[in-house]
């Protein structure tokens, strides 16, 4: 039976704790501990219950109990503290005011397909979502004028389940969003605000709710109503779900329409940032607002919006970039070329590498790419990577030059670090230590820490996750139906003395989380061979639904761990969260991470370990090729690359077992003093949090986001729209001016001042003589380029050195020089190159036009 109408009903509160509704709609209760003792205190078993929902909480909650507090001068007056944390959080002075105070208002959006904040908000599926999530937690507390811009799925992700074979089973939720701290977007007539993006044949509508994070407000998108048909309801049903024609409906809907609902909200952004390909699209439509209502050309809505664009990508794979075929684009987008004059071809070239390949499928990410002017990886290893993958889309410009710069992820502390060290860390530390920087003083008083408290503290770590793990066992066990044995069984799994292994992440096949089960005779020794020295497993993770190779790897370790009647010292915990995840990276004693070298973009649980004072055991990937892995942990391995895929398992586990063997587990267990403390062990804890908290986190990392992305970004906005865009007119033609005359500069001499042979640190003066055509010497800038010969007979570590104007000769050629230096000895190299050169440029790099000496 269907309703007549409908009602959203509000949780009833007496007057007094009125407060705890607003505490509970703003997540910056997720990283302030008092606030979340404050709803435990509420009611602890509904706060378990409720996967730490503080607005479903109050809503289910008696009113008998709600009368009880009121009476209660302990929780009001914590209640009342709360309340005022959080006042003074919003009216802080911010770093973002110290850094921007004379500049005009400005606003960013940060567009991402999934946001991991908090567990009640299943809206993730993984790494990607919880580093989003991160993102808008440090941009808040940095003060920044951010957006979240995203999906809200009815489903999310998926609960996971193992059946009796322990293989991977999928259950989708139905989110409840009004018992969730959503607010919904509404006019101010009291309707609801909502968007409508076309697509083939109709219109799709999407209504908005708002997550606020601290100052941040998340914006997400729903289609789940009315009059959308049922195909347009699943828009945002699940993550990453359904096939690749919803994969398109999806994204069209977070790039298109996160531009349509930015501007219903009236925001006036000024720098959009693309967190992954997924949200591409949002770059046609910014253009075509700029046609249809500013009255652009296409050449200068799309200086407008790749000036203000950034673009990150977390993929080090060409696999893992979302493809569409060009005559599926043309359907769904191929309007977007009559609106913009461009042919079929030009605007599928939008997407290629190689835009002379028709056939070719369209990448979003070559079009983020393509349509940003600040783009950059989550690693330097990363960038490295990434560099090296894209740099067919900048021609003839040496590989370590292409302009895709390394942002090194990082986690935020305060929501990854355990509530007992957290405030173990203020109390000797003082309670900046989640933002302090690596040269802060602050992380000289570490040593303060005493040894047994820290030891004690983590001992306490690793017995909650493991009560928590055997309760949560118990409950998937008797879900699934299982033995009162097994139930049994479950509840006495796991030492809370014996030294534990933590392994969790996304089960995708180069991760290889069963490489340290390659040699079972061997890893069966570590596990059972000396009962002074236990080893355990704590191991966690989803694979995605489609991804039967990594069901296959979830499954492969659920019969070992039966087969070898190990049930007790490996574990494996399903349906994996931030919750579990909290849990393991404070619980367990070593953080274990084998990617294959170089697949792991970045990954962030091991940042989060070492933040709880977990050393890390990884290959070297990531950010851990970073990181000081000998004081904070071990290497598996020296960084090499194989091309034997089997190879590079056997030796890389072969060192993982001659770690744990003969200097992790000895180091964990020897050298105890008579107290039982392994002071050898905790002074590896110690530099696992001195030397990687002030660095791998989300302050440092949406920090260096805001000066080398927004800041710049947002200053091209502004400076390119005024007087009605005529910079941005002005750039627009001075590129096309360019793109005509670049192919008939020539450099017709050059002038080495000095023979073949030189000696280190000689001076030698250059002079060339270059014919610029039709363009000026404010055009361009030439350089001379000097590095290493390497034996392929290129110039490698090079060094660009600007060369100085003289004026033109008899003959109208232009004329520089220029001195140069070698530092080292060895054959060396020269050459020289012209670039293009406006101040309104993001880079030299931008025009893709570069001329070199023949």
């Amino acid at each position: 039976m269907q309703p007549i109408r409908t009602f959203n009903v509000s949780p009833s509160l007496p007057p007094r704790l009125e407060p705890l509704r607003r505490l509970a709609y703003n997540l910056h209760w997720d990283w302030n501990v008092d606030t979340k003792d404050l709803f435990r205190r509420l009611d602890s078993d509904l706060w378990e219950s409720s996967h730490h929902n503080p607005v479903l909480m109050l809503g289910t909650i008696s009113q008998s109990r709600l009368l009880e507090v009121v009476e209660d001068e302990g929780f009001l007056a914590q209640m009342d503290r709360a309340n005022r944390q959080l006042d003074d959080y919003l009216q802080e002075r911010t770093w973002y005011q110290k850094q921007r105070e004379q500049k005009p208002k400005e606003c960013y959006a940060y567009f991402s397909a999934e946001f991991g904040l908090v567990d009640c908000l299943p809206v993730y599926s993984g790494g990607l979502g919880v580093l989003a999530g991160d993102h808008l937690k440090s941009a808040s507390d940095l003060g920044l004028p951010l957006v979240g811009v995203g999906l809200l799925y009815q489903q999310g992700y998926f609960a996971q389940y193992l059946n009796a074979d322990g293989w991977q089973q999928e259950r989708y939720l139905l989110n409840d969003f009004y018992n969730m701290p959503l607010h919904l977007e509404r006019n101010p007539d009291g309707s609801e605000l909502r968007i409508a993006v076309d697509y083939p044949g109709r219109k799709v509508y999407a209504r908005v709710w708002r997550v606020q994070v601290g100052t941040v407000p998340l914006y997400l998108m729903d289609t789940n109503i009315e009059p959308n048909n049922t195909y347009d309801h699943d828009i945002t049903d699940q993550l990453y779900g359904g096939d690749i024609d919803m994969r398109i409906h999806q994204e069209i809907m977070l790039g298109i329409g996160g531009v349509q609902m930015l501007k219903a909200l009236g925001l006036k952004v000024t720098a959009y940032h693309m967190n992954e390909g997924h949200a591409a699209f949002s770059a046609l439509e910014r253009i075509r607002l700029l046609i249809q209502e500013e009255g652009l050309n296409y050449p200068q809505a799309k200086q407008v919006v790749a000036s203000s664009n950034i673009f990150t990508t977390h993929t080090p794979v060409p696999a893992g970039i979302d493809l569409f075929a060009p005559d599926k684009m043309l359907y769904y987008l191929g309007y977007y070329a009559e609106i913009f004059g461009l042919p079929k071809e030009q605007f599928l070239g939008l997407g290629r590498e190689n835009t002379g390949d028709l056939s070719g499928p369209f990448s979003m990410a070559v079009l983020a790419l393509k349509m940003a002017t600040f783009s950059n990886g989550v690693a330097q290893l990363h960038g490295v990577v990434s560099r090296q993958m894209f740099k067919g889309l900048w021609q003839n410009v040496p590989v370590e030059e292409v302009p895709i710069a390394a942002i090194t992820n990082g986690v935020h502390a305060r929501s990854c670090v355990a509530k007992s060290t957290q405030e173990l860390y203020d109390r000797y530390l003082g309670p900046n230590w989640s933002s302090a920087p690596p040269d802060s003083p602050l992380w000289e008083r570490m040593d303060a820490i005493p040894d047994e408290e820290l030891w004690r503290n983590h001992e306490r770590c690793r017995l909650d996750m493991i009560l928590y793990v055997r309760e949560h066992l118990v409950k998937h066990l008797t879900d699934r139906g299982a033995s009162a044995s097994e139930i049994i069984q479950a509840q006495e799994v796991l030492d809370p003395y014996a030294f534990t292994i933590g392994f969790a992440r996304r089960f995708a096949t180069y991760k290889r989380a069963t490489l340290w089960m390659r040699d079972l005779d061997r890893i069966k020794r570590l596990l059972l061979a000396n009962k002074d020295r236990k080893v355990q497993f704590v191991i966690a993770g989803k694979a995605h639904p489609k991804d039967i190779p990594g069901k296959e790897l979830i499954r492969e370790i659920n019969h070992f761990i039966r087969e070898q009647h190990l049930e007790k010292q490996v574990v494996f915990v399903p349906n994996y969260d931030i919750h579990i995840s909290r849990l393991m990276v404070a619980g367990c004693d070593i953080w274990l991470n084998t990617p294959r070298r170089p697949r792991e973009a970045s990954g962030t649980s091991g940042m989060k370990a070492a933040m709880n004072g977990l050393p890390n055991l990884s290959v070297l990937d990531g950010w851990w090729d970073e990181a000081d892995y000998v004081r904070t942990g071990w290497a598996i391995g020296h960084g090499e690359n194989y091309d034997d895929p089997n190879y590079q398992d056997e030796v890389e586990a072969n060192a993982l077992y001659e770690l744990l063997e003969k200097e992790v587990v000895p180091l964990f267990y020897e050298h105890r003093d008579s107290d039982g403390l392994p002071r050898p062990w905790v002074a590896k804890m110690k530099d696992a949090i001195r030397l990687n908290c002030p660095f791998f986190n989300t302050a440092r990392m949406v920090g260096e986001y805001a000066g080398r992305a927004y800041f710049p970004a947002s200053d091209r906005y502004h400076t390119l729209t005024v007087d009605n865009y005529a910079p941005a007119k002005e750039l627009a033609a001075w590129k096309e001016k360019l793109r005509e005359h670049w192919f008939n500069i020539r450099i017709k001499d050059i002038d080495v001042s000095a023979a073949s042979d030189i000696e280190v640190n000689q001076t030698v003066a250059v002079k060339a003589k270059v014919d610029l055509a039709t363009l000026k010497n404010d055009d361009v800038q030439v350089e001379l380029y000097q590095g290493a010969i390497d034996a392929n007979g290129d110039i490698v570590n090079a060094v660009p050195v600007v060369m100085d104007y003289q004026g033109e000769d008899a003959q109208q050629l232009s004329i520089y020089t220029g001195n140069i230096t070698y530092t080292a000895s060895g054959l060396q190299g020269l050459s020289l190159r012209v670039l293009p050169k406006n101040k309104n440029l993001a880079n030299p790099y931008e025009p893709r036009l570069i001329a070199w000496a023949e």
